[in-house]
């Protein structure tokens, strides 16, 4: 997070070329979204007791539980390199990427349909809980959710594809309340996806990202460059670390004091 922080807090002092970012996690963790309420969506106890870290995103949306994931960061300017100022056709674009490279793995996708009307959502904690207009669903159900936020002129959007799905997992952490927790459990079940439910035999992540780099190239008619952090993002990055997401009161609040 204090990565994807550093590069996008960056790009709004000294305007640069977009970045793309696919990364895993070193161990099981929970992220949250900038805005959400640890308390009453998260249970902490289950987190501890499992050894899952938790960070909070500067991003919004709701929970993710990172275990089999691909997580990717695309950092832009608004109305440049072909990214607009709307939030949702930012969303758009990169959803394209995303079924490029999808495709190539042998899975269709689509957008959520635009002002599609949802039923009732018992397990409203998790992003993966029903689709938000753009994100991307297989045969139905959600199989990569997003979140993004947006400041002077540049956007930062997050983004986790689903590799594999524990729906019971999911829920011991996600879910704290108890009450109807099963019913919570079963609509995860049915309305979330992953490649390996979807008959991908998955590559090593190595050649995933591949995959994923060249959806995008092939989406956009680009050509990614691979590069590391400048001296700048580097150092931003550390004091980000150190200030902010090493910090229990922004992980825990939302606030470093």
């Amino acid at each position: 997070m204090a990565t994807d922080e550093a590069v996008f807090l960056q790009s709004q002092r000294k305007p640069a070329p977009p970045t793309v970012r696919f990364y895993t996690w070193l161990a099981p963790a929970v992220s949250v979204g900038y805005f959400q309420k640890i308390h009453r969506d998260i249970d902490l106890a289950a987190c501890r007791k499992r050894d899952i870290d938790l960070v909070r995103r500067p991003t919004g949306g709701k929970a993710v539980f990172h275990e089999h994931d691909l997580t990717y960061a695309v950092v832009g300017l608004e109305q440049r390199d072909g990214f607009p100022a709307d939030i949702l056709e930012t969303y758009r674009i990169i959803s394209r990427c995303l079924i490029r490279g999808l495709r190539d793995l042998g899975v269709e996708a689509a957008m959520a349909e635009e002002g599609r009307t949802l039923p009732e959502i018992p397990a409203k904690a998790s992003c993966f809980s029903a689709p938000s207009r753009y994100e991307l669903l297989v045969k139905g159900r959600k199989i990569c959710g997003s979140a993004q936020v947006r400041s002077r002129g540049s956007f930062l959007q997050h983004g986790s594809l689903l590799l594999d799905f524990d729906p019971l997992r999911t829920g011991e952490v996600l879910l704290p309340q108890q009450d109807g927790r099963d019913r919570q459990i079963m609509h995860l079940r049915q309305s979330v996806t992953s490649l390996r439910e979807e008959g991908v035999s998955l590559p090593d992540m190595e050649a995933l990202c591949r995959i994923m780099k060249a959806g995008f190239e092939a989406a956009l008619d680009i050509h990614l460059a691979e590069d590391v952090l400048t001296g700048a993002e580097e150092a931003l990055k550390e004091r980000l670390l150190k200030d902010k997401y090493m910090n229990e009161k922004w992980n825990l609040e939302g606030r470093t004091t």
